[in-house]
């Protein structure tokens, strides 16, 4: 099995893999049975749901058209029944931008590191009785708390190369122990990578860490080839600690607006749980043993 993995994807094979998740009763068309010689929608299909010809769109997933419009590519959405993270996906993929900063030889043609802003690493230190790690591009770990450390694990010992949330996920063993919905997290980070990637389309640090983890992970490859899009928003996360044992944390994601590459996502239980008390517990115990 091939290891090879590009970060985007391109524009047909988004459309492709959308295209096959379809099937004619979820877009009202008729369906005369038989077999189907292709998964999901046909080309004609989603073209005559979108109003355009069927060479447009032909050539649409083939990548030879060049600058759709805006209509052409928020009908296809409408076709494909795409959710906004995805929309703004396919806008991006059919006409892709070229990197806002200078590629940097030091850094094998990326942009700079990024240096935490300096308020959210004062939230960081605000933030006691609360996990909280500050997320930058292709999820590195940038910066993280003490309840952070004791949820997760201790960052610090990691080489700064490791920190990444997506590498921990897929690389380290321990996280399938950790995340109770190991599942649901692993499509999740390979759905915000895909979006890393329409965003940086020339990134290369983004395409190395992508070709490695299609090349150790299979379990990224299968997920990375279904092209999931989605933003890293809120929500809801299980884990089984070592210590703490079984936790139900929800979790929110700020961004700056000047600077939307970087996000504090910060953990809390319901107040009153059974997982608050394991959470107070864990860094009470974490506090006095000195970590």
């Amino acid at each position: 099995m091939s290891t090879t993995a590009t970060p985007a994807g391109g524009l047909g094979d988004f459309l492709r893999t959308r295209r096959a998740l379809l099937h004619p009763g979820d877009v009202a068309l008729p369906d005369f049975g038989g077999v189907r010689r292709v998964a999901g929608l046909r080309r004609e299909e989603i073209a005559r749901l979108a109003g355009v010809s069927v060479d447009y769109y032909t050539r649409m997933e083939q990548g030879r058209v060049p600058n759709p419009s805006d209509a052409v590519l928020d009908a296809l959405a409408r076709a494909l029944r795409l959710d906004e993270d995805e929309t703004r996906h396919l806008h991006r993929l059919a006409r892709p931008t070229r990197p806002a900063r200078p590629a940097s030889p030091a850094d094998g043609g990326a942009p700079a590191a990024q240096r935490v802003r300096p308020m959210l690493r004062r939230l960081l230190d605000e933030l006691h009785d609360m996990p909280a790690v500050v997320m930058g591009e292709r999820m590195d770990i940038l910066a993280w708390n003490r309840a952070a450390a004791a949820l997760f694990g201790d960052y610090g010992a990691l080489d700064p190369a490791e920190r990444n949330i997506a590498r921990i996920t897929f690389l380290d063993p321990a996280s399938r122990s950790l995340y109770g919905d190991w599942e649901s997290c692993a499509r999740e980070n390979a759905a915000f990578l895909r979006l890393e990637a329409g965003r940086r389309p020339g990134d290369r640090r983004l395409a190395r860490l992508v070709a490695e983890l299609a090349e150790r992970s299979e379990d990224f490859r299968s997920r990375w080839a279904e092209h999931p899009v989605a933003d890293k928003t809120s929500g809801t996360k299980h884990y089984h600690h070592p210590v703490a044992g079984d936790l139900v944390l929800s979790y929110e994601t700020l961004r700056a607006a000047d600077d939307p590459a970087q996000a504090l996502i910060m953990y809390a239980a319901e107040p009153g749980s059974p997982s608050d008390d394991a959470l107070r517990l864990l860094l009470s115990w974490t506090a006095a043993a000195g970590g």
